[in-house]
Order: C-alpha cells, then structure tokens, then sequence
C-alpha cells in the first residue's frame, strides 16, 4: 500500500522499517471508532463549507459502507498497512475517488488517533462497568443467603473475631463499588474531544469544534491543541483503576484458593470452574482464580508500561506514544476476561456452612468478647485482657475452649466471673453484639445489604 505521506521521500522504506512502525494488528480493533470519528469530521467539513456537501455526503455514505463491509467480514483489512486510520482512507478513496482525499482536510492522524482512543475506552469502561455491575448483584445475592453463616474473621490469617460470610462477602462488594467509581470519574475525564487539535497547533480552516464534539456525545472539545494529541493520561488513569479492580479480585481468589483447599473446606467450587491434575487423580484445583492472581501483576504491569512510556516525551506527539495502545487493551482484555469468568465461578460454588461454624468454635475468637465481660462488670480494659490471655493460656494447657472452662478455672483467675459468662462468650452472642454500624451482627449487615442494593440499583453503565 503506497503511503499517505510519500511524497517527501525519494526511496522506499525499508520493509523491516515498515513491519517495525505498523500498528494495524492491534489499532485494527479502533474502526468503528475511526469510521464514526470520521463521519463527524466529514459532516463538520461540509457543514462548514470547507469541502463540498457533495463529497462530504459521498464520504459518509462510503464510510458506512466500509463499516458494514468490516463488521459482515466482506472486508479485510491489509496487514501491510501503516495503521486502521490509512486502511480506512485508502478503501474509501479506492471507492469513492478524489472525493475520499477530501476527508483528512483540518485533520492530522495525531488528533485522529487520539480521539479514536478516548471512543473505544469510553466504550469500553461501558462493557467493563456492565460486567462488574453483574458481579456485585452476584455477591449481594450471595451475601443475603449467608447472614447467618459464622465464620471466623482473620488477621495475620489467624483467627481473630466472628463474622458472618455474609458481612465478608459485603467487604469486596464496598471494594467493587469504589471500583465502579474510579472507572466513572475516568470516562467523566477522558469525555472532551480532541479532534481539531490537528498535529499540534489546530488548522487554519474554519473548523466547528464544538460540533465535532457534541457529535460524538463529548462534553466539550480539550481545550489545549497541545494537551489534545500529547497526553495519554486517560490511558494511564485507566489501567490504574483497573490495577485497583484486579487487585480487589486477586485478594478475593487468594481467599477462594485457601477456602477450597482441605485445610480450610469452606466452599468447593463447581465442576464446571475447577481443573483436575494430569497425574493425581485426586486433585481438583482452583485454576480460575490462581490465572486471576497472575494476570493481576500482567495488569499492573501494562500500568507500568504507560507510565514509563509517558514519563520523559516532550510535547507534542511522540511515536512512543504508539505503545499506549497495546499496554491499555490488554489491560481491557484481562479486567474482563478474569469478571466474566469469576462471577459465574461465585455464583455456583458451595458454602460448607457446618466447616465455618466449626472453625469459627476453635482459636478463642471470643476472647475479646470475654474481656469486655469484664470490662461490663467495672474492670478497666487492660486487666480484662490479661486476665482473659491468661484463660486462653490455660485452655491451651489443658486441651480447652473458653466455652468448655470450668467456671472454677475462670473465677480462680477473677472473682467477677458468674454462670454469665457462658451466654457472653457463645459465637451468636460475640456476633450479634457488634452493634456498631458496619459490624457483623444480623442488624449491622442488613443495613449494609439494604444500602449495598440501593448503590448497585443507582448505578448507569
């Protein structure tokens, strides 16, 4: 394919040259959004009279017909072009003649591509915000099934203090939400136009940019022709928000692959989301979420990547900025391969309610619970606490849980102790007297639920 810009050049490029420089194997994926970019310009051209309506009439409909040809697989797009915008321009100049040549008048590809890269992440944060809205109706119906299935609540991965599955399964649909958000205020901040800018310096023609950018449901055009085609902060942004989305579902597969393992035996995934082994015939292994927690560090390193690339350009375009595009789809592509599969993996697990109860029974989590007994009863906090670490070291000794002590044992270390105590420390007790907004007793997480349900409801894709 001749190049658009060949006639300063007296030789050829250098085939090893032109393989190096093309981005249609990954721009290709932009043509809707370069077709639907450059029927706006078109319209504005002829509007404005700085092409004839005639041609800006037989360049739309020739855009169309190019659009309908790629999406029907009619037609192909030339791997030895430069990139989807020069594919497009020449199939439409091939079609249509003289009038095609018309359509890059006011325009460089370094606005074109800018705003083809703000249309297809603004697309795409649409399908992703879909997909995660999925996946928190998903934990908020399986949360309104477990509130009142105990489990223990960990830190250092040691059992700390009673929960309930569901006011854990609540604490990564809080985390999603804020992802929700970040993703919103991303395309809120990426939704200005930068068509017009040109190379860098705008055009000497008449242009209309406030109807390029109302055309293509923009708020307003950037209002920098330098900031317009220089920066990539949007991308950056994005794959941030993304890094932060991954992070939240790789800490929650971590949690999934102990569940399911034997030691823990909380939950057992379905069939249909689990591997097996190429020699134990026994295994059944957590795949899904172990490739979740690896292409979270993939994520996060398409992160890196933009960073790097932006950190040392001068304005304006730079060709490093070529790498953008590559780093911020792939980020797009894992963020939503690892939700699709994860939501459905979720949604037909099993919950070993009888396994959390029983864990939840052992490692003294109503400890705490036994010294504000005696923190109720008029002793300061700190003598509770070493009167109850010194209970707990005494049912170690002797093979016991503060449930099963003799009250013998525990008036021997404080006379305060009655038959009281029992009822104080049982798990439903601990639970449910955590009355503290956002805790786990039956009536914290119901008001979590409630609220939970009215925020998903609120949100728009």
């Amino acid at each position: 394919m001749a190049k658009m810009w060949a006639g300063r050049f007296s030789k050829e490029v250098d085939e090893t040259v032109n393989a190096f420089n093309s981005s249609i194997s990954f721009d290709g994926r932009m043509y809707p959004q370069d077709i639907r970019g450059s029927i706006a310009h078109a319209t504005m051209l002829g509007d404005c009279g700085i092409i004839p309506k005639e041609d800006a009439e037989k360049i739309i409909n020739g855009l169309k017909e190019i659009l309908a040809d790629i999406d029907s697989g009619t037609l192909l797009m030339d791997p030895t072009a430069e990139d989807i915008h020069m594919f497009v321009e020449a199939e439409l100049t091939k079609r249509i003649g003289d009038a095609g040549k018309r359509l890059h008048t006011a325009r460089s590809r370094n606005d074109q591509v800018a705003l083809d890269v703000r249309l297809i992440l603004r697309d795409e944060i649409a399908e992703i915000r879909k997909l995660l809205h999925a996946l928190l109706r998903t934990l908020v119906k399986i949360a309104e099934e477990h509130t009142d299935t105990i489990m223990p609540g960990y830190t250092h991965l040691q059992r700390a203090q009673p929960v309930t599955l569901a006011h854990h399964i609540l604490a990564y649909v809080w985390m999603l939400l804020r992802d929700d958000g970040r993703l919103c205020d991303t395309a809120k901040r990426m939704n200005y136009c930068p068509l017009g800018a040109g190379a860098l310096a705008g055009t000497t023609y008449p242009i209309n940019r406030q109807q390029t950018a109302s055309l293509l449901d923009f708020t307003a055009p950037v209002p920098n022709s330098l900031d317009a085609v220089s920066d990539r902060d949007f991308c950056v942004e994005l794959a941030n928000a993304l890094s932060l989305l991954m992070v939240h579902l790789s800490r929650f597969s971590e949690e999934i692959i102990m569940w399911c393992s034997w030691e823990f035996k909380f939950i057992e995934l379905d069939d249909a989301y689990a591997t097996g082994s190429s020699i134990m015939p026994q295994k059944k292994n957590p795949d899904v979420t172990e490739l979740i927690r690896g292409k979270t560090g993939r994520v996060i390193g398409d992160l890196t990547t933009l960073l790097s690339m932006l950190k040392g350009l001068p304005l304006a375009y730079n060709k490093d900025m070529q790498e953008d595009k590559e780093a911020i789809f792939d980020a797009i592509d894992q963020a939503k391969l690892c939700i699709k599969t994860f939501d459905p993996m979720l949604a037909t697990m099993r919950v070993n309610k009888d396994r959390m109860r029983a864990a939840a029974a052992q490692g003294f989590i109503n400890a705490t619970d036994c010294a504000d007994y005696l923190v109720k009863k008029g002793l300061p906090f700190r003598d509770a606490y070493k009167i109850t670490g010194s209970l707990v070291a005494k049912c170690i000794a002797e093979g016991l849980t503060l449930e099963t002590l003799p009250l013998s044992s525990y008036q021997a270390e404080c006379p305060t102790f009655g038959e009281d105590v029992y009822e104080a420390i049982a798990l439903e007790t601990c639970l449910n007297g955590r009355i503290s907004e956002g805790g786990p007793s039956a009536a914290a997480v119901r008001v979590q639920l409630d609220a939970a349900k009215a925020a998903i409801e609120e949100l728009k894709a």
